[in-house]
C-alpha cells in the first residue's frame, strides 16, 4: 500500500500535473513572472521537426490565430493535395503536456491524407503558441483553445462551417467532451485515450485519494506553493518525467518514458512533460472544476476510443456511461496500453475514425 501510494503520486507528476504535495522541482526550474502579452508576434520554426514523416499526399502550412483571453495560438494546417470547394475541417490536440509536433500532428496529417482539413495546435501557455508566464494549463482557457480553433476554421474560404470537428488525445479527449458540450458549432467528436484531468488531479489515479482531508492537504500544499513563487517572482514547475523510469514505478509510467523521453519516438524539445513538467501551481485550477460536469447535454456525436489495457480506460468507460444519444460510440482497442494510441499507427483505428467523420460532417 505504501508503494501504491508513493507511485500513484509520482506518476501525477510525471503526466505533467503534481500531485499537489508540494515536492520540490530541480534547482533552477523556474519560470519568470512577467505579464500577459497579447496578440503576441510568435517565431515559429519553418523548419520539419515533426516526430512523424512529412506526407506527399498533403500540403502543410504554418498558422496562427488567437483566443479570446487575446493569446495568439500556433498550428499547423494539412490539407489534402489537389482538394477544391469547401472540406469537413478537424482541430486536433494532445496528449496533455505535448506539442504538435507529436500525436496531434500524426493525427491530423493521417486524416487530411483521408480527406479532411485539418488544424493540430499548441495550447495556450505551450510550444510555439503566445501567453506567459509558460507552461500553465487551465480547462476554462484550454477549453477556449478548442473553441478558438473552431473560430479559426469556421471562415476560412476552403472549410465548410457546418462540417467541423474536434479531436482530443489523453487529457485533451477530456477538454473535447468539455467543448463539445459548450459549442455548438461542432458536430462530431472524437477522443482518443482520454484523461479526465480534472478526476485525477483531485482523486488520484483509480481516485485512490479521494477523499476531502487528501484534497485538502493538496490545496495547502499548493497554496504554500503560491505565496513561495509570489515572494521568489518565479513559477516552480512539477520536474515532469525523468530520462529514464524507475525500476519500480508502474508499467504505465515506464511507458510515458518510453515515449516522451525517446527521440525517436515523442521527445521533442518544446514539450513540457519532457523538459521540466508544468508549473506546480496549475493543478489549482483542475481541482476546483469538473471537466465532464455537462457532458451529458452533448447533442453532437462523440466517438470514444481507449486500449482496453491501458490504467486509464476507466476515464473513457466512466464518461462514456454519462453521454445520452444514439449518436455516440465507444471503441475499445484490444491488448492496447495509453501511449500506443499517441504513434502506433497499427492499432490506432483510422479507418473508424474516418468513417465517423465522414458520417457526421457529411
Amino acid at each position: 500500500m505504501k508503494l501504491l501510494k508513493a507511485t500513484l503520486a509520482l506518476t501525477l507528476l510525471l503526466i505533467g500535473m503534481a500531485a499537489g504535495t508540494g515536492a520540490a522541482a530541480p534547482a533552477g526550474n523556474t519560470a519568470p513572472l512577467t505579464p500577459g502579452v497579447q496578440n503576441e508576434h510568435l517565431k515559429l520554426t519553418s523548419a520539419w521537426d515533426k516526430k512523424f514523416p512529412r506526407s506527399d499526399k498533403v500540403t502543410h502550412q504554418k498558422v496562427t490565430f488567437h483566443n479570446r483571453y487575446g493569446i495568439t495560438l500556433a498550428a499547423d494546417v494539412y490539407a489534402p493535395k489537389g482538394a477544391t470547394g469547401r472540406l469537413a475541417a478537424i482541430a486536433v490536440c494532445g496528449p496533455f503536456g505535448a506539442v504538435k509536433e507529436m500525436a496531434s500532428g500524426l493525427y491530423a496529417q493521417t486524416l487530411a491524407e483521408r480527406g479532411f482539413l485539418t488544424l493540430a495546435f499548441d495550447p495556450s501557455f505551450t510550444g510555439e503558441s503566445g501567453g506567459t508566464p509558460r507552461n500553465v494549463a487551465s480547462p476554462d482557457i484550454n477549453t477556449e483553445d478548442f473553441q478558438a480553433a473552431v473560430d479559426f476554421l469556421s471562415v476560412q474560404d476552403n472549410v465548410d462551417p457546418e462540417r467541423i470537428g474536434i479531436l482530443g488525445i489523453c487529457g485533451w479527449g477530456g477538454m473535447a467532451l468539455n467543448t463539445a458540450a459548450l459549442d455548438t458549432r461542432i458536430k462530431a467528436t472524437v477522443t482518443s485515450t482520454m484523461y479526465d484531468m480534472t478526476r485525477v488531479t483531485a482523486n488520484g489515479y483509480f481516485d485512490g485519494e479521494n477523499t476531502e482531508a487528501q484534497r485538502y492537504a493538496k490545496k495547502q500544499a499548493l497554496n504554500a506553493q503560491r505565496t513561495q513563487d509570489y515572494r521568489n517572482g518565479t513559477f516552480r514547475r512539477n520536474g515532469g518525467l525523468p530520462a529514464v523510469a524507475p525500476s519500480d514505478a508502474p508499467q504505465f509510467v515506464k511507458d510515458y518514458v518510453a515515449y516522451y523521453m525517446d527521440p525517436r519516438r515523442g521527445y521533442h524539445k518544446r514539450c513540457p512533460n519532457a523538459n521540466g513538467g508544468w508549473n506546480m501551481t496549475s493543478d489549482l485550477a483542475f481541482l476546483n472544476y469538473r471537466i465532464n460536469g455537462y457532458s451529458d447535454e452533448i447533442r453532437s456525436a462523440v466517438l470514444m476510443i481507449h486500449g482496453d489495457a491501458a490504467h486509464s480506460a476507466y476515464f473513457t468507460k466512466d464518461a462514456f456511461k454519462k453521454l445520452k444519444g444514439d449518436n455516440k460510440e465507444l471503441l475499445l482497442i484490444p491488448g492496447a496500453v495509453h501511449t500506443d494510441l499517441y504513434d502506433q499507427v497499427d492499432k490506432i483505428p483510422f479507418d473508424k475514425i474516418e468513417a465517423f467523420y465522414k458520417k457526421y460532417l457529411q
